[in-house]
């Protein structure tokens, strides 16, 4: 199989520059087709992506970089590729017989224009992907920006997040095609100019910011309820949330509690700003709250975080995230609460984020938000299943299964009511770990996945800051986590964990 990338010549990108296309561990020859402009080039944009280079990528080259050498353009090679890739606003070639001809679209228009005219606009573009043989849409998906530094950073996301769902139709996997709406556009759309001169500015700001504070600095949420809760009311109303004291140079994140040999503990992604690198740890809960001192109880020499508990088999796993070491690693309990073991590995070989599992009509579902080397952390579905936790864990049919910011990434247990299943997800329209949604799982197996969304949870006045992350539930005790400010010159005096730190409404730069 050949695939041909159709793109115009005066919008050559490096992330265009290739030979092949990874698909399913395959490579896919690429071939290029260099067309002649048909629409004009925002002007000046290429010294404005150099300028964001130097100041926000520090240098770094970017997928939107413009090709320093353009290939020399050879006549299109008419029925040699069996698919077609058209990234122009142009009329499909009549002169090509591939048997796939796909067209993605940027809120319903083709071409790079459109993509940095919705990004413009205040907000990334819905992405479509369409067959042009039949007009079919074949994909959709919205992409998350949470690591996209300017204009040039937010292009390179789109086209990164296109090309994942160019491999999965290529791959032949079948697609479920979300019903996703477009985000509405700003009246007041910026030239290209002022867009990057607001983003240097708002970066140097938050440079600032971080010369002062702690950013993000995250911060656990508790309190017992004895009767219904955030999943029977939709919102965080009834009893008062307290805060979980920390030390101020460390945050505490992702809260996990259970009841495991009559404690109750709850485990949590603990982060020492002056490292840089998370480690999991607990802290037990009595009757009126925490009690005794928090304690280390899994550190690797990667980043650790998002320790989802599991019961199986009369043993207590655990499954925190390590995403940027490539694995799905399972960990044994050997000594409650403090000493695990690495038992399995799960998966290998990906960036999977926040795996959370839940068993649904006999088999044990794994849940993670995929990231395939490019793009956002936030935005990827992918699901396994399995008949043990152990495995062998085999991937959906249509992995991803989901490309939306607002609804996909893992954010705790999944929970089951009235028959139905249900799981928090991190909705991250206004960046990672803004808000969450909680959505109903209507059809779930290893060909099938569809949830709608039910009801959406953002910071308030019952939960001060900026952000709201993840939510779960053991016995009467709810956890949350969230966002504060925190000043690096705050003099960091030991504090009682069981001490609630006094309500904060700045919000901070995630």
């Amino acid at each position: 199989m050949i695939i041909e990338f159709r793109c115009q010549r005066d919008q050559a990108r490096r992330w265009m520059h290739r030979e092949t296309l990874s698909i399913d561990g395959r490579d896919i020859p690429v071939q290029i087709a260099w067309t002649t402009p048909t629409e004009p080039r925002p002007a000046g944009l290429d010294a404005l992506f150099a300028l964001e280079r130097l100041v926000l990528h520090k240098g770094k080259p970017s997928g939107a970089d413009r090709l320093t050498i353009i290939p020399v353009p050879t006549a299109v090679r008419s029925g040699t590729a069996d698919v077609v890739v058209d990234f122009t606003s142009a009329a499909r070639d009549p002169n090509s017989s591939a048997r796939l001809y796909l067209r993605p679209l940027f809120n319903g228009a083709a071409g790079e224009n459109a993509a940095l005219a919705a990004i413009l606009s205040g907000d990334l573009p819905v992405i479509e992907i369409v067959d042009e043989i039949d007009g079919a849409v074949l994909d959709r998906g919205h992409p998350s920006a949470e690591i996209a530094a300017g204009l040039s950073g937010r292009l390179e996301t789109v086209m990164a997040r296109t090309m994942t769902m160019v491999a999965a139709i290529v791959s032949g996997r079948p697609r479920i095609v979300p019903q996703l709406l477009r985000p509405v556009c700003s009246d007041n759309r910026r030239g290209p100019a002022a867009y990057v001169a607001r983003g240097l500015a708002v970066s140097v700001a938050k440079e600032i910011y971080r010369l002062c504070c702690y950013a993000p600095h995250w911060q656990i949420g508790w309190r017992f309820n004895d009767g219904g809760g955030v999943w029977q009311t939709g919102d965080l109303s009834g009893a008062k949330w307290n805060v979980l004291g920390d030390p101020g140079n460390h945050f505490y994140a992702d809260p996990f509690p259970i009841i495991w040999q009559g404690r109750t503990f709850v485990f949590f992604e603990d982060l020492d700003h002056r490292v840089g690198k998370g480690i999991i740890s607990a802290i037990e809960f009595g009757n009126a709250g925490p009690i005794g001192e928090v304690v280390p109880v899994l550190e690797e020499p990667w980043h650790l975080s998002y320790p989802f508990l599991i019961e199986d088999a009369g043993e207590l796993w655990m499954i925190p995230e390590s995403s940027l070491h490539g694995d799905v690693a399972l960990y044994k309990c050997v000594r409650f609460p403090d000493k695990w073991e690495r038992h399995a590995t799960l998966l290998s070989g990906l960036e999977l984020a926040d795996a959370t599992i839940t068993r649904h009509n006999g088999l044990n579902y794994l849940f993670g938000a995929f990231r395939d080397g490019t793009g956002g952390y936030s935005d990827s579905l992918a699901i396994y299943y399995a008949d043990h936790l152990l495995g062998p864990w085999t991937p959906h049919a249509s992995n991803p299964v989901l490309i939306d910011r607002a609804s996909t990434r893992p954010a705790g247990n999944f929970v089951s009511m009235d028959g139905e299943l249900w799981r928090p997800v991190q909705n991250c329209t206004d960046g990672y770990g803004a808000a969450l949604a909680l959505a109903e799982v209507v059809e779930l197996s290893p060909t099938t996945f569809k949830q709608i969304v039910r009801h959406s949870l953002k910071p308030g006045p019952l939960w001060p800051g900026r952000k709201l992350h993840t939510l779960n539930r053991c016995g009467r005790l709810e956890v949350i986590d969230g966002s504060r400010v925190q000043p690096k010159t705050r003099a960091f005096a030991k504090q009682s964990p069981a001490a609630a730190l006094p309500a904060r409404t700045s919000p901070h730069a995630a």
